[in-house]
């Protein structure tokens, strides 16, 4: 469930160096961590398998859509199986010469054959509307993290934000005084409990 959620919040970034000259560049998240460094660009880690872990919009939404796919495959399993109980039903029938007309038992046929269609395509239908669900749910959770990192960000302090990721991890290293997903989290909880 939480492939479903992980969402990248920025690319991997390229930062260029230039010149020679080399100077101590005191690090805007966190001041005491200084660098040297020709050129110096803040930049931000937000840990994106943090924010679904903690973000409670987050759980909420993954344990709403959790229930929802059981109580789905739950009424789906069910039609199923009342399908195969009337399959092997009619089955034995036929082997046992228990319809009084071939007219009857091509209607049996007929009737089961549509409750078949019925059933893969209400599958169907409770698979598309999960998917449609989740999409929805993905673009509310990325819409709230942009808007988390926009207020965090207030100030311009970072040049780049960038995700880490256990699923989709571009970023290699990243100094833990960069991660400002403490931040963004406090950010996203403070906007729901209100």
């Amino acid at each position: 469930m939480k492939k479903i959620f992980t969402i990248s919040i920025a690319a991997l970034c390229l930062i260029a160096c230039g010149g020679n000259s080399k100077k101590e560049v005191k690090n805007p998240v966190n001041p005491d961590v200084t660098s040297n460094s020709a050129t110096s660009i803040a930049i931000g880690v937000v840990n994106t398998d943090s924010i679904l872990d903690k973000y409670t919009f987050a759980i909420k939404a993954r344990e709403t859509t959790t229930k929802k796919a059981e109580d789905a495959r739950l009424s789906l399993n069910t039609k199923a199986r009342q399908l195969q109980q009337e399959m092997a039903e009619f089955q034995k029938k036929i082997e046992n010469n228990a319809f009084l007309s071939r007219e009857r038992a091509e209607q049996e046929a007929s009737r089961l054959q549509k409750k078949e269609i019925e059933v893969r395509t209400l599958g169907e239908t409770l698979e598309a509307q999960f998917m449609s669900e989740q999409q929805k749910l993905s673009l509310q959770l990325k819409d709230s993290i942009a808007l988390a990192i926009s207020e965090v960000n207030k100030d311009k302090r970072f040049a780049i934000i960038v995700s880490t990721s256990s699923l989709t991890d571009n970023v290699l290293y990243a100094d833990e005084a960069l991660n400002i997903t403490n931040e963004i989290l406090e950010f996203l909880n403070s906007r729901i409990k209100k």
